[in-house]
C-alpha cells in the first residue's frame, strides 16, 4: 500500500476559539499516524490574541503543529506559503473559523487514501449538502456562477469556489499559481480540471462563522469570472512550473 500523511493547511486571521475548536476536532477524530503536520499559516494582518491561541496550540503539539508565515498577501498568499511548505503525500486547505467543518476531515483523508490520485473537494450544493446563515442573493448568484462553470469546464463539480479540498502534495507543488486574492480558491479547482486530474465531490455543511468578519468583500466575488475565464482557455502547458516543463 501506497504510504499516505496528510499535511493539514490553516491561514490565520482573527479567530480564536474557532481556531482551537477546529484543531482540537481534527485530533479527536483522526489517527496521528494519518497526520504529518498541522500548518498554521500567519501574515501582518493576525490578529494578537489570534497570535496567542496559534501559539498555545503549538506549544502544546510541537511534534505536529508548526506555524509558516507567510511572504504574500492575503487569503492566495497563505496558501501558497502552506502548500510550498507542505511535506505530506496530500495537502488539505481549511479555514480556520468554522465555515470548513472539520469533521468533514476524516471524510477527505479516507477518500484520499482510496484515491491518491484525486482531488477530494467539499461542495455545499450537493445532497446532504447545504448553506446555514448564508445571505440569499449572495446564495443565488454562487447558484448560478457554480451552474455557469460546471458547463464552461464540462465538469459535474457544483461547487467550484468553495476551498475545502485535499490535493495529492506533488500535484499543488507542480503548479504555477498566479492569484492572491479569494479568487485563489476557485484557482485551486480549475488548473487542476485543465490538467486532466480527476475530481471526487462531497456533501458538506457551512456555516456562518461566529467570530471575526470575512475579508472577502461582495464586489470581490466578480473577480472569480477573470481567473476562471482565463485558464479555461490556457495552454496546459502554461499552467505547471517552468520547472515542471
Amino acid at each position: 500500500m501506497i504510504s499516505f500523511s496528510a499535511s493539514i493547511l490553516i491561514p490565520i486571521m482573527n479567530e480564536t476559539f474557532s481556531l482551537r475548536e477546529t484543531v482540537d476536532i481534527i485530533l479527536n477524530e483522526n489517527p496521528r499516524s494519518d497526520l504529518k503536520e498541522i500548518i498554521i499559516i500567519y501574515g501582518t494582518k493576525t490578529t494578537s490574541d489570534c497570535m496567542l491561541v496559534a501559539q498555545s496550540l503549538i506549544t502544546e503539539h510541537p511534534d505536529l503543529i508548526i506555524p509558516c508565515q507567510q511572504s504574500l498577501p492575503f487569503l492566495g498568499g497563505a496558501i501558497r506559503a502552506g502548500f510550498a511548505a507542505s511535506r505530506g503525500t496530500h495537502t488539505l486547505m481549511m479555514s480556520s473559523d468554522l465555515e470548513t467543518d472539520p469533521v468533514d476531515v476524516k471524510h477527505f483523508i479516507a477518500l484520499a487514501k482510496e484515491n491518491p490520485e484525486v482531488i477530494i473537494t467539499a461542495s455545499r450544493w450537493r445532497k446532504q449538502g447545504k448553506f446555514e446563515k448564508y445571505n440569499p442573493v449572495k446564495l443565488f448568484l454562487n447558484w448560478i456562477f457554480q451552474r455557469a462553470f460546471s458547463i464552461i469546464y464540462f465538469t459535474s463539480l457544483s461547487d467550484m469556489t468553495y476551498g475545502y479540498r485535499i490535493f495529492p502534495t506533488a500535484l499543488i507543488q507542480s503548479i504555477h499559481w498566479t492569484e492572491l486574492r479569494h479568487p485563489f480558491l476557485l484557482e485551486t479547482i480549475v488548473k487542476p480540471l485543465r490538467l486532466g486530474i480527476k475530481t471526487i465531490e462531497i456533501p458538506t455543511i457551512w456555516k456562518a462563522r461566529k467570530e471575526g468578519e470575512s475579508q472577502n468583500t461582495f464586489l470581490r466575488n466578480f473577480e472569480y469570472f477573470k481567473i476562471g475565464l482565463q485558464v479555461r482557455f490556457m495552454n496546459p502547458n502554461k499552467i505547471k512550473n517552468q520547472s515542471q516543463n
